[in-house]
């Protein structure tokens, strides 16, 4: 059929259809009211490809290799947890080790120390001993951090326990991410990239409940059960494909691979898609320290480092880790009449489940409008606590019973919900995002070692704060901060849902002027 007849049977719109078809070539895209047409290229022979979700890997191995690695997580979480209930213990007159008002301050804040070198050291390993091995090394300061704890016979013991522990959070924070994304499919990586976050709600939530039913040195040793476990499992795991592939260890990539996904995954097409990715995107170690330099120094890496950093300054001076690391002495001093054991393990659950709830949202309402809310709530409900506490103070003092107890309690539980569903959840996915792949471990570690310099400042500075303003001032001064912090969000944070990388890189190298425009490029 020639053009004249495909012209007069078919009319105009489908003439121009024919043309294409007739007269294209595979570089060419076909353009239809402004937007580029996908070409769907026919394989090649003797290549096979699986559409669909038949040439998908096996979910259950990328489900179990990403529990194991994230199994650390959780003592960052536990890390968090101890010192609530183990504190009003070890200052009861009952405890074998008396401790001070200052000691206290210091058992929950020193972990927070150590938790920045850890970042920094991981982010080195990851790069030269590789995921695998450096998951591995980080459960050894843990496991011996936690029994040093359980056997302390002094205070200096507690302090170095904890400085081992923070130290081996530190370094589980970054490679049980990066681990997770390197063996997970596209399709099952936004939801296996949420385990860090649940895992550090659990091991929360773990260290309330059982150190509301027994002691402090008991809690520490129980607690040295899960480093134990991610130890074994971890040894029992493969190194990521992508590594290895760094490495130019195709062969023992591919032996990964397989173990990872599966015989229902086409494995040559993934470790090619691999290779072009890392051909396409030059990405190549930084050798020299003038290169990593000049890297970290550049606009696309230092502009999304200075709004990470005061992201998590913002976020941390809220009162998320006064409350997590205080949650039993906060209960205490509220005037609440339930008990403060079974407040501050409800708490744990809800944080817990919002936490969950909060992944599920970021995917589907995106950064900005989550931590507007966290700002906002937070913001609201600390004032509102610090307002109550007030009136606490005040009927203290007249030796008035508290009235309306439920609205500490309540102020509490809707600031943990308010907090988890962006505060908790959104920086540390955007570490991931926001930074040119390059060095994405390197000043991912100095984002997480900023995050936790803040969780130490506020949580040190805590007791200081208590006896100069009061409990209502402390609380008070929390939430100006949180509502304050809408105002630098407003004009700062970027919305990164849905966008490139590519397109997030050039927008901080200033090539282009907003992030607004929608991708048509989804990101992996």
């Amino acid at each position: 059929m020639n053009i004249v007849k495909i012209y007069k049977k078919f009319g105009r719109k489908c003439y121009k259809v024919a043309l294409f078809y007739l007269f294209r070539s595979d570089s060419t895209p076909f353009i239809n009211n402004g937007t580029s047409a996908t070409i769907v290229k026919k394989p090649l022979p003797g290549k096979t490809s699986k559409p669909g979700k038949e040439g998908r890997g096996k979910a259950f191995r990328q489900i179990i290799a990403s529990f194991v690695a994230n199994l650390g997580t959780m003592n960052t979480g536990m890390a968090f947890g101890f010192s609530a209930t183990a504190l009003p213990q070890l200052k009861s007159a009952q405890s074998s080790i008396q401790i001070t008002e200052n000691q206290a301050s210091w058992i929950a804040s020193l972990s927070s120390v150590g938790t920045p070198i850890g970042c920094i050291v991981s982010g080195y390993l990851m790069d030269n001993i590789g995921r695998r091995r450096t998951l591995i090394i980080t459960e050894v300061p843990l496991i011996l951090g936690w029994i040093l704890i359980s056997v302390a016979q002094n205070v200096p013991m507690i302090y170095i326990g904890r400085l081992l522990i923070g130290f081996g959070s530190g370094m589980v924070g970054a490679p049980a991410r990066v681990y997770t994304c390197e063996v997970s499919q596209p399709h099952l990586r936004g939801m296996l990239g949420a385990m860090a976050s649940v895992g550090v709600s659990t091991g929360v939530l773990i260290q309330y409940v059982i150190g509301s039913v027994t002691t402090w040195n008991v809690l520490a040793g129980v607690s040295a059960i899960i480093p134990i476990i991610s130890l074994i499992g971890m040894t029992l795991l493969p190194e990521t494909p992508n590594y290895l592939l760094t490495q130019d260890k195709t062969a023992k990539a591919e032996t990964s691979l397989a173990k990872l996904r599966g015989s229902t995954c086409n494995l040559q097409d993934e470790i090619q898609r691999m290779k072009s990715f890392k051909e396409k995107n030059h990405v190549e170690p930084l050798k020299s320290p003038n290169e990593i330099l000049k890297a970290l120094l550049s606009p696309s890496a230092l502009k999304p480092f200075a709004i990470l950093a005061i992201y998590f300054f913002i976020y941390q001076w809220c009162g998320v880790n006064t409350i997590t690391f205080y949650a039993v002495e906060v209960f205490e001093s509220s005037g609440a009449s339930l008990d403060k054991y079974w407040l501050t393990i409800s708490m744990g659950i809800i944080r817990v489940i919002f936490t969950v709830v909060g992944c599920i949202l970021c995917r589907r309402c995106g950064r900005r409008p989550l931590t507007f809310v966290s700002a906002f709530g937070c913001g609201s409900t600390m004032i509102t606590l610090g307002v109550y506490l007030y009136y606490v103070q005040y009927w203290r003092e007249n030796n008035i019973p508290p009235q309306y107890s439920w609205i500490p309690v309540a102020s509490i539980y809707l600031f943990t919900i308010f907090c988890t569903l962006g505060y908790l959840i959104v920086p540390w996915i955007m570490i991931g995002e926001v930074y040119p792949t390059q060095v994405r471990g390197i000043i991912g570690g100095m984002t997480t070692c900023a995050a936790h310099l803040s969780i130490f400042s506020v949580v040190k500075t805590f007791p200081y704060l208590k006896h100069s303003l009061n409990d209502y001032g402390v609380f008070g001064l929390y939430g100006v901060i949180s509502i304050a912090g809408m105002v630098f969000f407003y004009i700062f944070l970027p919305e990164t849902k849905g966008r490139t990388l590519q397109e997030i890189e050039d927008y901080f190298c200033g090539r282009t002027k907003s992030l607004k425009k929608a991708s048509v490029t989804e990101t992996a």
